[in-house]
């Protein structure tokens, strides 16, 4: 939980400018990546910069918590009765430890990215309780929350799990090819070898990179049909493929598909950088070695 909360705290700002571009919000959609992060200081003041943060860091917390637990859970199952073991458990155990928690987790998903895309003087949300009520009773009650549930899952799946399974196959190739120059002793348990910070973070970002790359035109179908009822164009992405169709017939696949990637990679390089390396120091300092 710890080290979700962290690594989406250090890229809040390139998530909410991720959101407007996807969606191509009318004040935006002219801005390039580093403009709009310069004009959304000078509209909605730096804060607006962290719009929809209080919620992200609701949904994130239990969301890090349950996928990094799961990711351990299920290579062990899947390790213990499929007799599948070396770097393909850690793929699919990952691929499953980001199912659980998205579905878990995915109407505070919902309510972040509606109060992230709200622009300063047009607030039709006042806060995350009101945007709950207000997608409970105007969106078809619980199935409103999980609006775009099945892009998320299907782009969960390669994202979870290739993230997980870099991280893990550098860091065991690393440590068993060079322990002296990457790894160090662990602060709760000497006999065992950890990568040193700086080398955890390079790591964490090359899994995240890779990770995005794959999974990235998924995102941007779910952000489309998470925002619904509040884009001009929103029954027109009712379904995953319908959306997908849409945004690559009106947009193509760089300005539709693959809109604010070089943004998504700033984001997300950091960020799983930043988790990797977090969750890695939570299991030292509680003793879990």
């Amino acid at each position: 939980g710890v080290a979700g909360c962290c690594a989406k705290t250090t890229t809040a700002p390139l998530d909410r400018v991720k959101i407007l571009l996807q969606a191509h919000n009318h004040h935006y959609k002219h801005l390039g990546v580093f403009s709009t992060l310069c004009a959304v200081p000078r509209k909605e003041g730096y804060l607006g910069l962290y719009k929809g943060n209080g919620a992200m860091m609701i949904r994130i917390f239990p969301y890090g918590a349950i996928q990094f637990m799961a990711f351990d859970q299920y290579k062990k199952v899947i390790k213990k009765h499929l007799g599948i073991s070396g770097h393909v458990h850690r793929l699919m155990a990952g691929s499953m430890a980001g199912i659980t928690a998205v579905i878990c987790t995915y109407p505070l998903d919902m309510v972040r990215v509606r109060l992230a895309f709200q622009v300063k003087g047009e607030h039709k949300y006042m806060g995350i309780i009101h945007a709950f009520k207000m997608i409970y009773t105007k969106e078809g009650g619980f199935s409103g929350f999980y609006r775009g549930l099945m892009p998320t899952v299907v782009g969960m799946a390669p994202y979870a799990g290739f993230s997980f399974f870099t991280f893990g196959t550098l860091k065991s190739i690393g440590l068993a090819q060079a322990p002296n120059l990457l790894g160090r002793p662990s602060l709760d348990n000497p006999d065992v070898l950890v990568l040193k910070t700086h080398v955890n973070l390079l790591c964490g970002g090359i899994a995240g990179a890779i990770a995005q790359t794959i999974s990235y035109p998924l995102d941007v179908t779910r952000r489309r049909m998470q925002l619904g009822a509040v884009l001009p164009d929103s029954e027109k992405c009712l379904t995953m493929v319908q959306t997908l169709k849409y945004v690559y017939r009106q947009h193509g696949i760089r300005r539709g598909l693959y809109r604010g990637l070089s943004l998504n990679y700033i984001r997300c390089i950091p960020s799983q950088a930043v988790a990797f390396t977090t969750y890695e120091l939570m299991k030292q300092f509680l003793h879990l070695n």
